[in-house]
């Protein structure tokens, strides 16, 4: 079972996010995704960094479905980011991507990434709990 918490005495979430959430229960299944860059499968990176937020978000969803997952079973996910993304494009894309779900979440700027043309890389953890218990 999931169960996502703002607790008081914290600041409200600055995004769509929870600050935390937790998932108990013996049967459940979990998956860690790699990070995800912002790559099409056929090697292409684009220039626009928001382009490539939408073919990581893109990659995480292929990782979900490969997984008999969505979008709703990521408990945490963190982002690293390189240099200016404008951030109000980048929360208008991943807001539209999430729909109203709102995982716990970590956002680092970083100096770089596993190659320079790289500006994102979201990595998730994933837990859905087993038939019987849903």
């Amino acid at each position: 079972m999931r169960t996502s918490r703002n607790p008081d005495g914290i600041h409200a979430p600055i995004g769509s996010y929870s600050h935390q959430v937790e998932v108990s229960g013996s049967d459940a299944r979990w998956v860690a995704i790699a990070g995800q860059v912002g790559r099409t499968a056929d090697g292409h990176v684009p220039a626009d960094p928001i382009e490539q937020v939408t073919l990581a978000l893109d990659n995480v969803r292929r990782n979900l479905e490969a997984a008999g997952m969505s979008v709703t079973d990521i408990v945490k996910w963190n982002w690293y980011l390189v240099g200016e993304i404008d951030a109000q494009r980048r929360r208008e894309v991943t807001l539209a991507w999430l729909n109203g779900h709102e995982p716990a979440s970590t956002l680092v700027y970083v100096a770089a990434l596993a190659a320079p043309e790289y500006r994102v890389e979201v990595e998730a953890w994933a837990c859905r709990a087993s038939a019987h218990q849903v």
